[in-house]
């Protein structure tokens, strides 16, 4: 079957990923109103299209903090994609290289950073970090990730603890066997998430400047007041997320979140956002109101359950392509 659109990648992934791996993917927490409402949103909102501009030449490029991607399309952060393809997160990583784009690593990769880092050497880079108990390790990842070459670091923040995702509370959800967190080996058993710190505050952004000269991203903003005190703390960028709707059930969907961040900020930092991206013209909706680049999470999971490297290329590629139809046709 052709691969038209990213609903066939997710019809694919749902056939033939075991059911744990799919479930735990396509999780969301309690009633999953905020992961499908991150979808929904996009449907209320109507482009007002121009005509006869000269849409000839239609340049989507951008830069990231000053490093420039072939369009506004990147991967965002999201654990266990061994659990998609034996090769995990290598292929994630040297397909966002190919298409020249930023991949956003997960602390809970299945693939050491060295890894990723050997996999695709010269891609854009950025590494996302939990807070734990235990500093000296969220301290050791953020040093390894500068030493390689990761280019930003990206504090998620709306994880203090776990939100209940009742799929994987009934299938007992672990990894096999033969995967492991390998950034975290030796530093705790796999998957005890009650390791995070829950008494992470705006004060240890300092901390985390104080180990590091990269840039830091805060991941998981809603609302005018928290990306007030992002600016206030001297971040450099947010993403406007709510975790795929894995955390707080409730809340709003990112793409209604994005203006009142965005009117916040006053352009003082860069703003991006995640969740519920699912076509081009949902790109284009996310930029025409104020974000500077998109983050993809379960859609690159898809690709990578299709066909490794080459289906989350494929995946990427198809929303470029739209994206670039999309502007065309809004004029």
């Amino acid at each position: 079957m052709a691969m038209v659109c990213l609903s066939d990648f997710e019809a694919h992934a749902k056939k033939y990923l075991p059911k744990m791996a799919w479930d735990f993917f396509a999780a969301g927490a309690d009633d999953c109103s905020t992961r499908d409402e991150n979808i929904l949103a996009y449907k209320r909102i109507r482009f007002r299209p121009r005509v006869l501009r000269d849409v000839s030449m239609v340049d989507i490029r951008t830069k990231l903090l000053g490093t420039e991607i072939s369009f506004p399309i990147g991967i965002a952060p999201t654990g266990f994609h061994q659990l998609a393809w034996p090769d995990g997160e290598k292929s994630t990583a040297r397909a966002a290289r190919a298409m020249n784009t930023c991949y956003i690593a997960s602390t809970y990769s299945t693939c050491t950073l060295e890894e990723i880092s050997e996999a695709a050497p010269g891609g854009l880079r950025w590494f996302q970090l939990y807070i734990y108990r235990n500093r000296a390790v969220s301290q050791q990842l953020v040093r390894r990730a500068e030493a390689l070459g990761f280019q930003g670091l990206v504090l998620t923040a709306d994880l203090p603890y776990t939100g209940k995702r009742r799929d994987d509370v009934r299938n007992g959800f672990r990894l096999p066997p033969h995967m492991k967190l390998k950034n975290l080996e030796g530093a705790f058993e796999v998957c005890k998430m009650s390791l995070l710190d829950p008494s992470v505050t705006w004060s240890d952004i300092h901390w985390l400047r104080s180990l590091t000269n990269l840039p830091i991203i805060v991941k998981g903003i809603l609302t005018k007041e928290d990306a007030e005190l992002a600016v206030r703390h001297g971040v450099e960028g947010i993403i406007v997320s709510n975790h795929g709707g894995r955390q707080l059930d409730g809340g709003p969907a990112t793409i209604d979140a994005l203006v009142e961040v965005v009117e916040a900020v006053q352009g003082r930092v860069e703003v991006y956002l995640d969740g519920g991206i699912r076509t081009g013209s949902n790109v284009l909706k996310a930029l025409a109101l104020g974000a500077k680049c998109v983050f993809v999470g379960r859609p690159a999971l898809w690709g990578l359950a299709y066909k490794g490297e080459e289906g989350v290329q494929e995946v990427l590629r198809i929303l470029q392509d739209e994206f670039r139809l999309s502007m065309a046709l809004a004029g």
